[in-house]
């Protein structure tokens, strides 16, 4: 398997943890998921980033997470690691566990709880990349986390060759074309808004880290390949199905959302950790309607997939 990151392209989804009852990880559900999302042509995974709930997990759950995944995946798709810790120490620490598991990768975030200047920023980001040996995805996400990297901080960082890709989620598609400019093809570019993906591939996007990938793999895979082969009346076709899913990804519930959804389509259940509760009342039944009507007009899209 290719595991420098030049090859990372195409729909990696963020990876939701399954929960027992009693909230514990759920280790079978997470190997049915696994096989659900690389037998529907995903590319690679990413384990532990917001969708995975990687805030709320323990050290040991978060090694468990990442044992389990690699040995559901078999070598099937690489699995990268997100990286969202309070400090770069414990940033690089956890770097280095990962590694050792044997994952292919990392999506690292800024330091969390602290809305760092850029220098600190980008100081934080060179050492996470000087800490291991493996390709890093950096997480661009100003609108969730308060640290926006710019594309002219993306180019001071173009000499750490680590640092091979970057997720960009500052829900500005301008942005992709503005990395371009400033950094050319220096870095793989990923799409991490939903409902962005088909302007962010027609802009000159490699990749999509995706949401509603998680219960709904085919659609996601073909709506990406649709897009970069330029197939536009097709893409469209099945974009427009998809939008209303997709918008679940761009809200603080999105965690809910997603494992909604995974529920009713028989991958997963609706189980969160605390803080986080499943939806309740009149917005669940709203998501719900939603998604139903996805599925009840789901043969209007199949000859795409």
């Amino acid at each position: 398997m290719e595991t420098s990151g030049s090859s990372w392209q195409g729909v990696f989804p963020a990876v939701t943890t399954p929960f027992t009852e009693d909230d514990r990880v759920d280790v079978p559900g997470l190997h049915r998921l696994v096989d659900f999302l690389v037998e529907g042509g995903v590319d690679g995974l990413i384990m532990l980033g917001t969708l995975g709930e990687g805030s709320v997990l323990s050290p040991e759950e978060k090694e468990l997470v990442l044992r389990e995944a690699l040995a559901a995946t078999d070598g099937r798709v690489p699995v990268l690691a997100g990286v969202a810790e309070t400090t770069t120490r414990a940033a690089c620490r956890f770097a280095e566990r990962a590694a050792a598991l044997g994952v292919q990768g990392f999506m690292a975030l800024p330091a969390l709880l602290y809305n760092a200047l850029p220098h600190e920023t980008l100081a934080h980001f060179r050492a996470l990349a000087r800490a291991t040996e493996l390709p890093l995805m950096l997480y661009n996400n100003p609108v969730l986390y308060g640290v926006d990297v710019t594309p002219e901080m993306l180019a001071e960082l173009a000499d750490e060759p680590h640092i091979v890709a970057v997720k960009e989620s500052s829900e500005d598609v301008r942005r992709i074309t503005d990395i371009r400019v400033h950094t050319g093809d220096r870095y793989r570019l990923f799409v991490g808004v939903d409902d962005l993906v088909l302007e962010g591939v027609a802009a000159g996007a490699d990749g999509w880290v995706a949401g509603l990938t998680n219960a709904f793999p085919r659609e996601s895979v073909a709506l990406f390949r649709l897009a970069r082969e330029g197939r536009l009346d097709e893409a469209r076709r099945l974009y427009r199905w998809f939008m209303p899913l997709l918008h679940l990804d761009a809200s603080p519930q999105l965690v809910q959302h997603i494992k909604l959804a995974q529920a009713l389509v028989g991958v997963g259940s609706e189980h969160v950790r605390l803080p986080r509760q499943p939806l309740q009342g009149e917005r669940r039944r709203a998501v719900e309607a939603l998604i139903r009507k996805a599925l009840d007009t789901h043969a209007e899209i199949e000859d795409l997939l």
